[in-house]
């Protein structure tokens, strides 16, 4: 699809701004490329226009905050220079404004009183997410100006500290007839996250969206029977973050409310790790679950907790086309999850033939992909914790529960992101902590090790290759055929032995380095 870089239109199209006396310089510009446009019938031109119109999520988009924010609104700014051609191309652009699904943006540096008071009355995109600034007083009080527009505001996206938001939370009561997405985070993406349980902002039980289609909040206080939630079937993208304890819901509530948002696609429940994981077994305990549900359009599935929660809820959530899916658990001394592994068992969509296990300071990671060199994950898995022996027996813990998931692995990847020097942070798994782990990929063809610090990881690995006196040189990684590591740390002499074993047993391992 062609069309105009929004870096090229970024001047807003008041309506002064067109010449009386003639063409304007973008006119006789591009006449001089492209005379034989102004031939073309309205109808025609106006089909040109409508392929100008640029996608604002790219088809193959891997940022998931992209993704769960609806891509780049910057590229609504497409039609601005269109406008500034000539008269007829302005009156042809904005007497077709509903077709062409025009809209004006407020973000950062747009002078929007100016804006609202000499543009068209056209819906309003309100787009301040950029984590690198900070909302200045001029821009805030721009967005409350933008949101007393309440009937042209289409699109909200916002990211600052609690103390404007206060503001702008009051600016969203009432009912928003034509709003479709709305993400509102009171702080940046980082680790950890910071969280004051004294500053959990209450959204506004007198909001309405009829016509919302995506909701991303943050750190909001939101009580799951409100009518915030009630009124919202037509929602395809659900993303509650960092739920507050005095806002914690019951899974039986959760389905009640999920069970009326038939066109889910996209659904994301985070707890704040202030959530004690005892308090939430027991309460599982004494109410017992009733409601079950089927979301027949979910493809991407979040959750972050304690396992006891997600083990209730899923039993009772049938999602047949599920395509990907992020569980991230908090720290804890033992994991029981037979009903993840039913539930992605399943799910046809979820195939896992690459894996990547990564041991950081706080926590162990592993990314699934559905084959070698996919750019989206099938399965995103965090285990909390510090120490590298908690790491590896947790996730040894974790990958035999799910061991049907992981057995089709051919391809694992091991990476080393730990920077804490001390030895209590570093305890060294156990030779059988990384045997149990290992014996789970049997269909592993390819072992990559990544990281030029992972010497430590690298002796622990290959210490646990070797065979028990007696036991055949193929007991572990049997299908292995080929070893690469970083050429940075002389690893060579750690994989002799092994490589050696497997040679004499006629299974060998090619060493490569890259």
């Amino acid at each position: 699809m062609t069309h105009f870089s929004s870096t090229a239109a970024n001047n807003i199209p008041l309506t002064g701004q067109l010449s009386k006396g003639g063409p304007s310089r973008d006119s006789q510009q591009l006449r001089s490329h492209s005379t034989l446009i102004h031939v073309l019938d309205n109808d025609s031109l106006l089909h040109v226009f409508s392929h100008c119109r640029p996608v604002l999520l790219d088809e193959n988009e891997v940022d998931l905050l992209q993704i769960l924010h609806g891509g780049k609104w910057n590229r609504e700014r497409w039609w601005y220079r269109l406008v500034q051609v000539c008269r007829r191309w302005r009156y042809l652009v904005l007497d077709s404004a509903f077709h062409l699904r025009l809209s004006l943006v407020c973000t950062r540096g747009t002078p929007v009183a100016d804006m609202l008071a000499h543009s068209p009355p056209l819906p309003l995109i309100i787009d301040h997410l950029d984590q690198n600034h900070d909302i200045t007083a001029e821009e805030e009080e721009g967005i409350i100006l933008a949101l007393q527009h309440r009937d042209r505001v289409r699109r909200i996206r916002l990211l600052n500290p609690i103390a404007i938001f206060r503001k702008l939370i009051i600016a969203l009561d009432g009912e928003f007839p034509i709003l479709e997405h709305l993400t509102i985070h009171q702080q940046r993406y980082h680790l950890p996250v910071i969280i004051n349980h004294n500053t959990n902002l209450k959204f506004p039980e007198t909001f309405q969206a009829p016509h919302l289609r995506q909701l991303l909040l943050m750190n909001f206080a939101i009580p799951i029977g409100s009518t915030l939630l009630t009124t919202m079937g037509n929602l395809v993208t659900l993303s509650l973050n960092l739920i507050p304890p005095s806002t914690y819901f019951h899974p039986n509530a959760l389905l009640q409310r999920l069970s009326l948002m038939p066109q889910l696609e996209t659904l994301g429940i985070t707890f704040n790790n202030y959530y004690p994981s005892g308090d939430v077994g027991r309460q599982l305990l004494r109410t017992p679950i009733m409601t079950r549900i089927t979301l027949p359009n979910l493809r991407w599935l979040g959750f972050r907790g304690a396992s006891a929660y997600l083990e209730a809820l899923l039993p009772w959530v049938t999602v047949p086309f599920l395509e990907k899916i992020q569980v991230y658990f908090f720290n804890q001394l033992t994991y029981s999850i037979p009903h993840l592994q039913q539930f992605m068992n399943s799910a046809g969509n979820l195939r896992l033939k690459s894996a990547a296990l990564a041991f950081h300071d706080d926590y162990f990671h592993v990314v699934a992909f559905p084959y070698k060199g996919a750019r989206m994950f099938t399965l995103d898995m965090e285990l909390g914790g510090r120490h590298l022996d908690w790491h590896v027996a947790s996730a040894a813990q974790v990958f035999h529960m799910l061991s049907t998931v992981f057995s089709a692995v051919e391809h694992l990847s091991l990476q080393y992101e730990r920077h804490f020097t001390s030895s209590e942070w570093n305890n060294e798994a156990d030779r059988t902590q990384w045997r149990e782990l290992l014996e789970l990929f049997n269909n592993a063809k390819t072992l990559h090790v990544l990281n030029a610090g992972a010497y430590s990881l690298t002796e622990q690995l290959f210490r646990a290759l070797q065979p028990d006196e007696g036991e055949s040189a193929t007991a572990l990684l049997p299908e292995l055929q080929e070893i690469t590591y970083s050429p940075i740390l002389d690893f060579h002499h750690a994989f002799t032995p092994f490589i050696d074993a497997r040679q004499k047993a006629g299974r060998p391992v090619t060493l490569v380095s890259f």
